[in-house]
This record gives C-alpha cells, sequence and structure tokens, in this order.
C-alpha cells in the first residue's frame, strides 16, 4: 500500500527538523570569534605562537584579521569583529569613551625604532629626540616611507612630525605605502630609505631588510598594546563569550609567559614585554 502524504506532512517534516537542530547543544556547535588586530602582532609572528595555545584550551576557532590598529578600531566601531588587539592608545581611548569597546586592558609592550641605510644620509644616529631625527630626515630630504594607514604607528608618525615642525605630505622624499609594517619595511629596505617600525617586526624580518636601527630610546617610542571587547550592548550579534574568552587569555599568566619568552631564542632578545595588571601602564 502506497504512502499517501498528508496535507500537514510538510508541517511535520519542518518539525522534526527544527526539533533535532534544537537538540544539538551549544558545545556541540563550532565556536569561532573575530580578532581585528595590527599588522605588527602577526607579522612578528606572535599570533602564531598564541592563538593555537588559546584555541587548544577554549575550543574556539579565531578568525585573525590584520589591518592597521585605526581599521581594526573601525572594525569595532561597526561591529564587524568581536575583539580588538591594538596599539593606538589615544583611538582606543576614544572608542570606549564613545561606548563602542568596553574592558581595555593592557598586554604587552614594544617600543618604535626609527631604521634605515646603514650609510645613515641623514645623519640621524646622533639626534637627542625622534622629533630631532624627523626634523634631520626632513631637512636632507632623505627617503622616508610612511604607512599612511591610519595605524596606530602612522598616528605615532604624525605626532613626530609635528613636534619636529615639519608637515611632509606632498614632499618627494615623502613616501606614503598605505602597507602594513611588514611590507612597508621591505619597500623602506628596497629604496635604501628611512621609517617608523615596531621593534617586534623589525627583528622580526631584520636578517632579510638590510636596514640599521638608527634611533632608538626616546620615551615617545613606547608602543603599548591593549585588547578589548566589542560592546554586545552595541552589537548584540557579536560573540561576547568568545571575546572575553580571548581577552581574558591574553592577559593570563600563561599567554603572559609566553610574551615574555617570545623571540629570545630566535633573536636574542625578546620582541615584547608582558605589562598585564601594571597599574603605572594604566595612564596610556
Amino acid at each position: 500500500m502506497l504512502f499517501r502524504k498528508s496535507p500537514d506532512f510538510a508541517l511535520v517534516l519542518f518539525l522534526i527538523l527544527i526539533s533535532g537542530a534544537l537538540s544539538v547543544t551549544p558545545a556541540q556547535q563550532k565556536k569561532s570569534i573575530i580578532l581585528a588586530t595590527t599588522t605588527s602582532t602577526e607579522d612578528s609572528g606572535l599570533l602564531d605562537v598564541l592563538i593555537p595555545v588559546f584555541e587548544r584550551s577554549s575550543g574556539y576557532i579565531v578568525k585573525t584579521i590584520s589591518v592597521g590598529s585605526g581599521q581594526a578600531l573601525k572594525m569595532g566601531e561597526k561591529g564587524e569583529a568581536d575583539v580588538l588587539l591594538s596599539h593606538s592608545p589615544d583611538a582606543e581611548r576614544r572608542l570606549v569613551e564613545r561606548g563602542f569597546a568596553i574592558n581595555r586592558r593592557v598586554v604587552m609592550h614594544n617600543d618604535f625604532v626609527i631604521v634605515g641605510p646603514s650609510a645613515d644620509p641623514a645623519g640621524i644616529r646622533n639626534s637627542g629626540s625622534a622629533a630631532e631625527a624627523f626634523s634631520s630626515i626632513a631637512r636632507q630630504k632623505a627617503l622616508f616611507y610612511s604607512r599612511s594607514d591610519s595605524s596606530g604607528t602612522h598616528a605615532l608618525e604624525m605626532k613626530l612630525w609635528q613636534s619636529a615642525g615639519v608637515n611632509p605630505e606632498g614632499e618627494p622624499w615623502y613616501r606614503q605605502t598605505g602597507l602594513g609594517m611588514g611590507q612597508t619595511l621591505n619597500v623602506t629596505a628596497e629604496k635604501k630609505g628611512y621609517t617608523l617600525s615596531d621593534r617586534g617586526t623589525y627583528l622580526s624580518l631584520k636578517r632579510t631588510l638590510g636596514l640599521d636601527t638608527l634611533f632608538e630610546g626616546d620615551p615617545q617610542l613606547l608602543n603599548i598594546y591593549h585588547v578589548m571587547e566589542v560592546n554586545p550592548a552595541r552589537w548584540p550579534g557579536v560573540n561576547h563569550t568568545g571575546a572575553k574568552a580571548f581577552a581574558d587569555f591574553m592577559v593570563s599568566k600563561e599567554a603572559q609567559k609566553i610574551i615574555r619568552t617570545f623571540g629570545v631564542e630566535k633573536f636574542g632578545s625578546a620582541l615584547f614585554f608582558p605589562d598585564a595588571g601594571r597599574k603605572d601602564m594604566e595612564r596610556f
């Protein structure tokens, strides 16, 4: 005898399928979070070490989008990421003040360096400050390559030009790459120019660049990284549970230990220095 479908057959089938889907627990569902971060954390290789540790312990899959800090923070503002890791303190504070991000916490620091050809045509090696070094570059019309990508590095560069009393826009010696740190370093090396770089990315690529550290040590060159969660009150669709899990991991003892030793074996010194919980970093 043939089975004849009743008018309610489709409805019954639909209810069975829905019932089966609802019986799948959250733990059985594939979990993922979107991390928007600055290029330096990826170019340096740090995230290649940290993220697998987090994924194994948490069960989350991290989808990393590596851009300049400005773009990363803009993604948070638009609700296009769940968690942010950046190094642009002024822009980060504004994002939190406007209610787009929450729980901003310091993770680590390194510093910026001015790098260039060993011949140092602009003579910046003996400069008294980073601003003085920039002034010498402008005065000698030496090639300078800027990321010009609204990153934390670019934001600091603009401050240094201002401190030097120089407006480089439109000058033939001032070149804008619009690229991340690693790519900008490669272009700078090829053209034998100068650029401002975070120390971590520079050290990770140093062997292939042929660029020297020509100026360092100015307090203005301190480079501090913070992690923060995109505010679920603004963007209910974000994975706030996953974002908090990642942020908590970045300031955990386990992650901070990895940060403390990262780069030592390969480069002879750490590329970053852990800062979680440091009260003296709160002013940044």
